[in-house]
């Protein structure tokens, strides 16, 4: 495999792709294109952002991935498409020592809270009022899940020298301090339950889940999160017609 990588160290040049929001031109509601937009962040490497308002697709754009919608991007010029695939890549060609290594150390890390959006759509888009209470459940259920994982001390965190027992964790993201691939893919999606689930079906996400609350106010102060996510309303909206028919 050729390396897309200028040999002359500079940038690549990369254009991504995300959805726009209801004025064509913001950031839209799109898990997927926050979790590419958050990767380059982290990554350190200059690119653009270039919103796809999907009403209105460009001409050009339909040239450039037909069939496609967005996120996608281009890395000098060529059109990338698969999400998972171009994590894979992005981490592949975007290296150490120039680039940040993303990946998380523990396996664990990855998989952790990969039902609760499953669950959450579920729970959202459901239309009989009976079936709410059982649905409620297995959306706290798999957010317990994620907040036992999350104050659990990871290997790292137990200090084999030290007399005390420490089996809490107070680490700020999935996998350490740092946050890595396994947050740019988990922490828009939880965004979008908190935010929809309160909205639609004034479901809180418990008081005592305090490793799920800790995780995202610690997300809330990192730029490379809270600058690429869609406005709340845009994210309520996007959600408004999925969610309205349980309560007509």
């Amino acid at each position: 495999m050729t390396d897309p990588t200028p040999s002359n160290g500079e940038d690549p040049e990369i254009e991504l792709f995300v959805k726009a929001g209801s004025d064509g031109e913001s950031i839209g509601n799109c898990p997927f294109s926050q979790r590419l937009f958050m990767i380059l962040w982290l990554k350190g490497v200059v690119f653009n952002v270039t919103t796809v308002d999907l009403k209105r697709k460009p001409a050009d754009l339909h040239n450039l991935a037909p069939g496609t919608h967005p996120p996608f991007l281009t890395f000098n010029g060529e059109v990338k498409t698969d999400i998972n695939k171009i994590e894979e890549f992005l981490e592949e060609v975007l290296a150490p020592p120039k680039y940040p290594k993303l990946a998380a150390k523990q396996r664990e890390s990855n998989t952790a809270g990969n039902d609760i959006f499953a669950k959450f759509s579920a729970f959202i888009k459901n239309t009989k009022p009976e079936a709410n209470e059982a649905l409620e459940k297995a959306l706290s259920k798999a957010l317990r899940k994620l907040d036992s994982y999350l104050n659990t001390a990871l290997p790292e965190e137990i200090d084999a020298d030290s007399a005390e027992d420490v089996n809490v964790s107070n680490r700020k993201f999935l996998d350490g301090d740092e946050l890595t691939l396994a947050d740019c893919n988990l922490l828009p999606k939880l965004h979008i339950v908190k935010i929809v689930a309160k909205t639609y079906r004034n479901y809180e996400i418990p008081s005592d889940m305090t490793g799920v609350w800790r995780y995202l106010q610690n997300a809330y102060f990192r730029d490379e999160f809270t600058n690429t996510c869609a406005a709340d309303k845009e994210i309520e909206m996007a959600y408004m017609d999925v969610a309205k028919r349980l309560s007509e």
